[in-house]
C-alpha cells in the first residue's frame, strides 16, 4: 500500500532499499522506551523510509528516527531551549529545520509538525497516510505554507 501511495503522488520520492529490520524496531522501542506507532511499523515494513528529490526525510529509516529523538530528547542544550520532546517521536524532516512527529505519550495517529524557531508544535494531518498526501500532493497551499 505504501509503495503504491507515495508512487501515485510523486514521482520524486526515493524509498530507502528494502524494508526495514524487524529487529531494528524491536530495538527502537526499548531504546526510545514506548512502543512505536504502528502506522510507522507498518511502513518500515515495505521500505525503510522516503527521501524528497531535495533529500529530506519525508519518512526517515528506523535509524535515523532513533538517532534523532535520542538526540532530542538528551540533549542538556535542548532541556533549555524547547519543551520537552518526550512525547513526540520524530519521524520526518522539512528539509528546513522543521520536523514531523507523532505524540506517542499519549499515543495518537495525527501527526504534528514542531517548528525550530518558534518551538510551536502544530496538528498538520490526522495520519501517516493523510500526511503522505498532503505533503505529496501539493493540494492545500496552506499546508505547505505554514511551515
Amino acid at each position: 500500500m505504501w509503495i503504491e501511495l507515495i508512487s501515485s503522488l510523486s514521482a520524486d520520492v526515493d524509498l530507502k532499499g528494502g524494508p526495514g529490520c524487524e529487529e531494528e524496531m524491536r530495538v527502537a522501542e526499548v531504546v526510545l522506551g514506548h512502543p512505536l506507532p504502528a502506522v510507522l511499523k507498518d511502513f518500515w515494513s515495505v521500505t525503510d523510509g522516503a527521501r524528497d528529490k531535495y533529500g529530506a526525510g519525508i519518512v526517515c529509516s528506523v535509524g535515523e528516527v532513533v538517532d534523532r529523538n535520542l538526540e532530542f530528547r538528551s540533549s542538556a542544550e535542548f532541556r533549555g531551549l524547547y519543551m520537552p520532546f518526550d512525547p513526540l517521536l520524530f519521524f520526518g524532516e522539512s528539509g528546513g529545520g522543521d520536523l514531523f512527529a507523532f505524540v506517542v505519550k499519549p499515543g495518537r495517529p495525527d501527526v504534528f509538525v514542531w517548528d525550530h524557531e518558534s518551538d510551536s508544535r502544530r496538528w498538520v494531518a490526522n495520519n501517516l497516510e493523510d500526511y503522505l498526501r498532503r505533503r505529496l500532493g501539493g493540494g492545500d497551499p496552506e499546508w505547505y505554507a505554514a511551515w
